[in-house]
């Protein structure tokens, strides 16, 4: 798991560092906000751990910036600001957790697992498809930038069996079966529907295989 750290107290910065290292986690640390977005531009991360006054960017005005760019990622502040009005405009803004400083090393460590699980329980439902697309599995929605993307039944059918399914492929028989109540309709008025499917989404995420069936890829 990769974590990026945004503290300018240098011992603090380096002791998080150390001990979330040492127990596992990959870590890069930073005291710049402009410095911290331009490694998050670069490379993936799991989880943030933002201080909130840093320099160039504050911990706050960076993740609003990463919101506005629908880079979602969950984030943690560690303060020592007690203003109900900053750690409330911290959770408008989408973070998951807020330590007060000081705090036990150890401290840190259990919000990140508790987050962790929390993160584990959504991601069994719900099935990345792309970097705007996902679809919720246990509520049978397909969410655009995290807004319901409303379908007609049979194409709502059809999208729960390709989620059900990425990177696998879905034939017809399993179309005929799930779809159309195993009625045997032709491959021609299959093929229609799945057109009709596609041209209802924003991106193409289905891709034919020709003969066989079809396949959602993950962008």
């Amino acid at each position: 798991m990769r974590v990026l750290l945004l503290e300018d107290e240098l011992m603090l910065q380096s002791a998080i560092a150390e001990y979330l290292t040492s127990t596992g986690y990959i870590v890069d640390a930073f005291e710049d906000g402009e410095e911290a977005y331009e490694q998050i531009k670069k490379t993936s991360y799991d989880l943030f751990v933002f201080d909130i006054n840093t320099p160039s960017i504050d911990g706050l005005s960076l993740l609003e910036k990463l919101q506005k760019e629908k880079i979602h990622i969950p984030t943690i502040f560690i303060s020592a600001i007690t203003q109900i009005e900053q750690i409330s405009k911290a959770y408008e803004l989408g973070c998951y957790d807020y330590l007060k400083k000081p705090f036990h090393l150890k401290e840190l460590t259990l919000h990140i697992e508790r987050l962790l699980k929390m993160a584990d329980i959504q991601s069994k439902s719900m099935v990345k498809l792309s970097r705007m697309y996902s679809y919720d599995l246990e509520k049978n929605r397909l969410l655009f930038d995290n807004v319901e993307q409303e379908l007609k039944p049979k194409h709502q059918q059809i999208m729960h069996l390709l989620a059900s399914n990425v990177e696998r492929i879905v034939d017809f028989d399993m179309l005929r079966y799930y779809v159309w109540d195993d009625i045997h309709v032709d491959a021609a008025t299959i093929r229609a529907e799945m057109h009709r499917v596609r041209q209802a989404l924003k991106e193409d995420l289905i891709v034919s295989i020709k003969g066989i069936g079809y396949k959602l890829t993950k962008q």
